[in-house]
């Protein structure tokens, strides 16, 4: 499980593709302190198990499922994500409660720029996008953003980046056209699709 709260902007030191999968070795630095193997870190908001460890560095193999459901299939050598490990029982939870389970990717729509802030525009699906509404919360990239607006016609949610998000996230360099890891409150989708499923049973939809 995680909170949300990015530990580490880090570089994608390798990429090798292997039959059925991708083996990813990222540039973690501290972060390895007591990783241990088979331990699960979050990858650009993808749960990873380390399969590999050594000072500075850790592996993560990422299978075809995931690869075809997240943007972990456009890292290349040089590449930087967001990287958070799995919180301890007991430690500040600054964000929300997470579990690196991705619905899908977003694509980044319309960026605005402003003094101090950063503003992007996502594309949702419609699927998901009703899982999503004006103050609640979904999880770009593995960090744990408040939506400041829902443009339902257009299919499109906006957040706004703080200078810290911006310069510790790879939401602060993303472009329009690129693609970013959606995971959305499994709370308020268990509501949605209660709610949905009781008033279908009734007829009233």
């Amino acid at each position: 499980m995680y909170t949300g709260i990015v530990q580490e902007l880090c570089e994608v030191a390798s990429v090798a593709d292997q039959p059925g999968r991708r083996r990813l070795r990222v540039r973690i630095g501290d972060l390895t302190e007591g990783l241990a193997l088979g331990a699960s870190v979050a990858i650009n908001g993808v749960c990873l198990t380390a399969t590999e460890v050594e000072a500075g560095s850790a592996c993560f193999d990422v299978i075809r499922e995931t690869l075809d459901h997240t943007n972990l299939g456009t890292l290349q050598q040089g590449s930087r994500v967001n990287v958070e490990r799995s919180f301890r029982v007991g430690d500040e939870i600054g964000g929300h409660i997470l579990s690196g389970h991705i619905v899908g990717t977003t694509t980044v729509d319309a960026i605005e720029e402003g003094e101090n802030e950063r503003n992007l525009w996502f594309r949702v699906e419609a699927d998901w996008l009703r899982f999503l509404h004006h103050k609640g919360f979904a999880a770009l990239d593995g960090a744990s953003l408040t939506i400041a607006q829902v443009d339902a016609p257009s299919q499109r949610i906006k957040v706004s980046l703080i200078p810290e998000t911006i310069a510790r996230t790879t939401l602060g360099s993303v472009v329009q056209g690129d693609r970013v890891n959606l995971e959305i409150d499994p709370q308020t989708r268990a509501i949605v699709e209660t709610v949905e499923r009781v008033l279908e049973e009734r007829g009233i939809v």
